[in-house]
Formats: C-alpha cells, structure tokens, sequence
C-alpha cells in the first residue's frame, strides 16, 4: 500500500455532491423537531382514541410512551381548565390556569422512569409546588395523605402528606420548555419526580386532602402505593432524583 499518496484512494467525491451532502445534513437539523413533533402529535392524537392502549408501544423521537384508562379524554384550555382543591382544608380553592401560572414557577430537570421499562433522561418539567398549593389551602389537623384526580373521568392517584410536600413534586404547566400538550396530560398534570411515572397523573383537575391514603388506579391493580424508582415493584432502575 503506498501511504504517500492518500489522495488517491477511493473515489473523489465532487464538490456538488459534497455541498449537496452539507444541504441535506442542514434540512435534516431543521426538519428534524417539526417531524419528531408532528410524530408525537400523531401518536398522542391515536392514542386518545385507542382504549386498549396498544398505542403506547409505539416509539416516537422524544422516548415517551403514550397511555390512557379512558377511551377518550376531553381536551381543556385556558378558558375552561380548573383545579379544585378541597378535602381537610379551611380554605377550599379552584384555580384557572392563569391562576396557577401567576404562581412562583419551579423548574427541574430529572430522568423519567416508566414502571414498564423506559426512560427519557434529563427531562425539564416545570410548575408550581404542591407544597405551596397545600399551604394557601391551609390543611387542617387530621390531614395525612393528599389525593388527585383528573379529567378523564377515570384516573386518580394518591401520596402521603410528606409526600406531597416534597420539593420535588409539581403541579406541572410545561415539560420540556413548553407548555404541557394535551397527550402529555396538559394543561396541567401532576409531576413526581422521585417515583416512577403513573404517579404523575395527567389531566389533573382535584387535588382533595384526606385522612389517609387511597390507592390509585394502577395501585387497584398490584402495583406499589410507594413508587420510588429503583425500590419498588420489583424494580432497580437508577433513581431519578
């Protein structure tokens, strides 16, 4: 092999060729989050309407599963979104989105760990603290546990009061720097980020304190009350906080 002449192994590649390789690359770097968007629109989109929920094993650019106990979900907006938050409270509230957006926002970034195996690392998520909404609430006495439901009609979901004070979980208006898509559980959802995801419920509407704590959908069905990642249902996946 004679090494003092590189230039001439293979083939030359033309100049057109090769500027015509720099174009593609450049359409391909802008084209690339319109069509990973519109690919998770879809996926969303079927999986509204797909109640056995065969949807959610499709993958999509962004790593996350779609999944819904309902076969259809009403879609909610600025104008007619609530939250109510009752229970074992002296000061019930219902709050509009503008509402909770005139809130202090926290953001975080943390993985997502789904019980059923994926993960999508380094997530930013963004909302108000549950613990902030609780204590405007101003919880009464026997107040131990805080359950949520969601506009499904379908879903709820439930953590203990230490819990739900965490600083790390969120009443949540934005993932990933934008506002909270309907499929994602928008226009608000709940955000735990230390348990594994089907604590997060989508489409929050209720958050109701209670005196103890009431098993969530999914818990109805075998899986653990406590969901932290990597220590429960069997599981050993890296924490995500």
């Amino acid at each position: 092999m004679n090494d003092e002449h590189p230039e001439e192994r293979g083939t030359p590649i033309g100049r057109r060729v090769f500027l015509g390789t720099l174009a593609l690359g450049a359409v391909g770097v802008v084209a690339a989050p319109p069509l990973q968007r519109g690919l998770e629109g879809f996926l969303g989109g079927a999986a509204d309407k797909d109640p056995t929920g065969l949807t959610g094993l499709l993958p999509n650019g962004g790593g996350f599963r779609y999944y819904s106990v309902a076969s259809s979900v009403p879609r909610k907006d600025a104008g007619s979104y609530r939250l109510t938050v009752d229970g074992l409270v002296d000061r019930p509230t219902t709050y509009t989105l503008a509402d909770l957006k005139a809130l202090p926002q926290t953001r975080m970034v943390r993985d997502v760990q789904c019980v059923t195996g994926w993960r999508v690392p380094d997530t930013p998520f963004a909302g108000v603290r549950l613990s902030r909404i609780l204590d405007a609430a101003r919880l009464r006495p026997t107040a131990r546990a805080v359950r949520f439901t969601c506009f499904d009609g379908t879903y709820t979901e439930s953590l203990t009061l230490d819990q739900a004070r965490r600083a790390d979980v969120l009443v949540a208006l934005r993932m990933q720097d934008k506002d909270l898509g309907h499929s994602h559980g928008g226009p608000v959802r709940l955000y735990v980020a230390p348990m594994y995801f089907y604590k997060s419920a989508k489409w929050l509407s209720g958050i109701t304190v209670t005196d103890e704590v009431r098993p969530g959908y999914w818990e109805e069905r075998g899986y653990d009350v406590d969901a932290w990642v990597g220590r429960s249902n069997g599981r050993d996946d890296d924490p995500t906080s």
